[in-house]
């Protein structure tokens, strides 16, 4: 096993904090306020397949024990956010970090406030469904059974936050663009259409990102307020679409291509429940007219949901989202692979989720399930979690994924269904 620089920084980083905070603390009682806030927590994580797996050898999908810090300093003009991970992976046989978090913040006056530096950003309304939150995901950590938190992953960034009297804006520039973690073969497969087959590492899936200009950053804003009890936001990307789908003929490797995205939503109460609407164009800027096969077609994006309680700690939510892929037609005609291979025009996929509260919370059961009719494939995710006491928890699931075919979405992860097992202690 050998130390990844980054698990070295993490660990130190880590180190001096918590030396900090030793530091502040009078054990002779002085009622003096410390600026410093500092905990994190140690995870033990484990999981292994339901399937056999051809194409990955072991039956572990995941065995790691992770340490988290979080630092916050409150100074008197702004506060400095901390939190890395430092990771001891059994699978891949290596130490390895995670700077989730390097950010300061500030107030701008007393209608906007500033916050720079890595940080992790969401916004929108899905249920483990994205459209205009386009900011950075974690995928190879949510389909191995890591908690939900490592599903986004951080952006080096710039966030400014403007509060006005009947609108807000929230505005979020990149200077460099942060790619998706995807997935690359090595713990979860994927399907390959130049091949006709799925893959695994190695060689794992590697992209080349644009070049590290300003040109190349990400600008994302959000204009938000409320009507009444109702929630509405609008929407505007500029940047590159997460997944490497494009594909560079020059140098034979994917690439990720340019996007533009423009969208809406809204949230409220609705018969007793919450419902939520938000729709997304994804403009693929160069290749707006959808003939060529290197370039991602543009896409119409929908999403509906509706969530209530049932009966008392009993909650249901539904989900519909849409896909519509536009100039359908002209991408089937230049399709260079196998054309059975070629994506549909529609893509439908329901999502359902059942949860139930015990215990005063402190067991929570959980079912979602994710369906596509169009696709013929299905993601089940049920999981557990119980909080023993305040500083340990103890969580499980399963990740259970299959489909007719195995070019779906969800039908090329068919031979990597886990179930999984966590325990946290906080601190």
């Amino acid at each position: 096993m050998r130390a990844q620089p980054a698990a070295v920084a993490a660990i130190g980083l880590a180190l001096a904090a918590s030396g900090a905070l030793a530091w502040d603390d009078d054990p002779w009682g002085d009622e003096t306020v410390s600026p410093w806030e500092v905990h994190g927590f140690v995870e033990a994580a484990g999981g292994l397949r339901t399937r056999d797996q051809p194409l990955i050898s072991g039956d572990a999908s995941l065995g790691e024990l992770r340490l988290q810090l979080e630092a916050l300093y409150h100074g008197d003009t702004a506060t400095w956010r901390f939190k890395a991970d430092a990771i001891a992976d059994a699978v891949e046989e290596r130490l390895d970090g995670d700077l989730r978090e390097a950010s300061v913040s500030l107030p701008l006056g007393t209608r906007a406030d500033l916050r720079l530096g890595r940080q992790v950003l969401t916004w929108g309304t899905g249920d483990l469904l994205f459209l205009n939150d386009l900011f950075p995901k974690d995928w190879p950590s949510f389909l191995i059974g890591r908690d939900d938190e490592y599903l986004k992953a951080p952006s080096d960034a710039l966030r400014l936050n403007w509060f006005g009297d009947r609108a807000n804006l929230d505005a979020v520039w990149a200077p460099v663009f942060t790619s998706d973690r995807f997935v690359d073969g090595k713990r979860v497969t994927f399907f390959d259409p130049a091949r006709g087959e799925r893959v695994a590492a190695p060689p794992r899936l590697r992209a080349d990102a644009p070049p590290r200009t300003f040109e190349n950053g990400e600008i994302a804003l959000r204009l938000h307020g409320l009507i009444g009890p109702t929630e509405w936001a609008l929407y505007g990307y500029r940047g590159f679409f997460g997944q490497p789908t494009a594909f560079d003929p020059e140098t034979g490797r994917p690439t990720f291509a340019r996007l533009d995205a423009y969208g809406a939503s809204l949230r409220g109460p609705l018969a007793g429940g919450l419902y939520n609407l938000e729709l997304a164009w994804y403009d693929s800027v160069d290749d707006r007219s959808g003939d060529n096969p290197n370039l991602p077609n543009s896409e119409l994006r929908l999403l509906a949901g509706y969530e209530r309680e049932l009966v008392t700690h009993l909650t249901l939510g539904g989900q519909y989202y849409l896909e519509w892929l536009q100039n359908h037609d002209r991408l089937r005609a230049v399709w260079p692979f196998d054309a059975d291979l070629a994506p549909d025009e529609y893509r439908h996929l329901f999502t359902l989720r059942l949860t139930y509260r015990m215990l005063q919370d402190n067991l929570v059961l959980s079912l979602m399930n994710f369906y596509s009719p169009s696709d013929e494939d299905y993601f089940l995710r049920p999981t557990i979690e119980y909080r023993y006491s305040d500083r340990l928890r103890l969580s499980g699931g399963a990740n259970l994924f299959g489909g007719s075919e195995p070019q779906s979405f969800y039908g090329q992860f068919r031979d990597d269904s886990s179930l999984f097992v966590r325990a946290r202690y906080s601190f």
